[in-house]
């Protein structure tokens, strides 16, 4: 008996072709995006205003408060926007990390009433996260210039850089934890702790020289391994070292470090696609 053409083309119910399939549907996504965008501001007077008054509120916190009160200025130069930037790369990490995380569950009736591409949901956690950031990093920009920033090509190049190798993590880990939480969402909870440790775990509040001087060699190889800081040093790198501190010093190997970054990002986003591929046949059942 032969089969039909169409056979061919039968796939299995639930399961696609992963991150390609959100590509396709980029049309979809950007409905997905909007919405979400949209919501956040639903209700508000003055909308995406706030997306523009929360890092201004956040330097003079910084600036009069750390920068002037705790004297922090002496030890780094521009202390305040040196903390901005790398907290705004920082959120952009947790923010899109901990909604990909969320966001199966968030849409479970979507999930279970038609069939999309469901790797759409963390990639979309992603790109709101990256929208809300885009004010914060003009806020900062703008600052800097009313300081001198006179940056090279290279350096604007960095910020750029710093949010790719943000995005590729973030999502990886979303699609990864995401996956998991709609069995078992005891990893939301885990999420949670690795987003509260993650402004620590890279040189936001402090100088990497400080950890430099207080770990072995072997242990800052480790911590600068860590993606989350050679794309807050990138950070750094475009918006605090133009404005030429004193005590700038970029990262030791930041640019060496920067590939192994992006190499671990590019596994991480492998295996969160493995693993969400894996169990995403029973999402609809498990929801």
């Amino acid at each position: 008996m032969r089969r039909g053409t169409n056979d061919a083309l039968l796939e299995e119910p639930g399961r696609g072709h992963g991150l390609r399939d959100v590509i396709s549907h980029r049309h979809l996504l950007a409905l997905i995006v909007r919405k979400e965008t949209q919501i956040r501001y639903r209700g508000s007077i003055f909308g995406w205003l706030w997306s523009y008054v929360k890092p201004l509120v956040q330097f003079l916190v910084f600036y009069i408060a750390l920068g002037v009160f705790l004297a922090l200025n002496k030890s780094i130069d521009f202390y305040a926007i040196y903390i901005l930037a790398g907290i705004t790369i920082v959120t952009f990490f947790n923010e899109a990390f901990a909604n990909g995380t969320r966001s199966l569950v968030d849409n479970a009736a979507l999930i279970k009433k038609i069939y999309l591409p469901r790797e759409m949901f963390p990639v979309s956690s992603m790109l709101v996260a990256l929208v809300n950031t885009i004010p914060q990093i003009i806020v900062v920009v703008a600052i800097a210039l009313c300081f001198g920033w006179q940056p090279t090509l290279l350096q604007i190049a960095a910020i750029p850089l710093g949010l790719v190798l943000v995005a590729v993590f973030a999502t990886g880990l979303g699609m990864l934890f995401g996956a998991i939480n709609v069995t078992f969402r005891d990893a939301q909870s885990f999420v949670e702790i690795i987003v509260m440790c993650a402004v620590w775990a890279s040189p936001v509040m402090y100088h990497w020289e400080m950890v430099a001087s207080k770990v072995p060699e072997w242990l800052f190889s480790l911590y600068r391994l860590n993606p989350l800081t050679p794309a807050v040093e990138l950070f750094h790198y475009g918006i605090w070292f133009p404005l030429h501190p004193r005590n700038a010093q970029p990262l030791p190997d930041l640019w060496t470090y920067t590939g192994w970054a992006f190499v671990t990002a590019v596994a991480v986003l492998a295996i969160g696609q493995a693993v969400f591929h894996r169990l995403e046949g029973r999402f609809a059942q498990d929801l």
